[in-house]
């Protein structure tokens, strides 16, 4: 029977585990038997590299911790060398490193994983590698925002580039916008010129002046 010490130990690996375990986005279960330590390495590095962090875990303490976080369906999974890949802010990148790597490692295989505070099969996995990772996301994202903005720029460089400056282009601006004021201003005056037509039986009298001294 493991003495106090070792039984503390124990009690805090787990621990450890099981704060992992909630804090994590996705994760998946590994058999890694048969790599090579070259291979391992460079698995490493790629996870690490994409900030997952993967670990050599102990079946007896693993099951402890996925059935309090309620994952209980990865029992049956721990069985002979495990590891566990996790991701606390990129839910793809476990299952698509993982994947695209044993694509190349016939002795890497995939055992279980989990999404969301959820268990998932090993066909929801390979979904879920297939998914663009989060930076790939957003930049598609971003490109989307940036188009109207990269637009604009093209078409001011391209008025540029024919001579035309950007304060010309200011300049001109208000002058465009004030003529359709001034059609406003000619529709206005327009009536103006209707009574000019009513003031001409006045021009007519005049006559009638000129032969006041005949009857003086």
């Amino acid at each position: 029977m493991p003495n106090a010490s070792v039984l503390e130990q124990k009690k805090a690996v787990v621990a450890e585990l099981i704060e992992k375990l909630k804090a994590a986005q996705a994760g998946v279960l590994v058999d890694y038997r048969g790599l090579t330590v070259e291979e391992d390495t460079k698995l490493r590095a790629q996870l690490r590299e994409a900030g997952v962090e993967y670990k050599v875990v102990k079946n007896t303490l693993t099951r402890f911790a996925i059935k309090e976080v309620g994952y209980d369906e990865m029992d049956e999974q721990l069985n002979g060398p495990t590891s566990l890949a996790i991701s606390a802010d990129d839910p793809v990148a476990p299952a698509k490193i993982i994947s695209d790597f044993a694509k190349n490692n016939e002795n890497l295989t995939i055992k279980a994983g989990f999404l969301d505070g959820k268990v998932i099969s090993l066909d929801e996995i390979k979904t879920l590698a297939n998914t663009p990772s989060k930076d790939v996301l957003i930049a598609k994202i971003m490109g989307s925002l940036n188009s109207p903005i990269s637009a604009l720029a093209r078409t001011l460089q391209a008025l540029i580039d024919n001579g035309v400056e950007p304060a010309d282009i200011q300049k001109e601006a208000p002058a465009e916008e004030a003529a359709p004021a001034a059609e406003v201003v000619e529709e206005a005056a327009a009536p103006a010129e209707a009574p000019v037509a009513e003031e001409a039986p006045a021009e007519e009298a005049a006559p009638a002046e000129e032969t006041a001294p005949e009857a003086e």
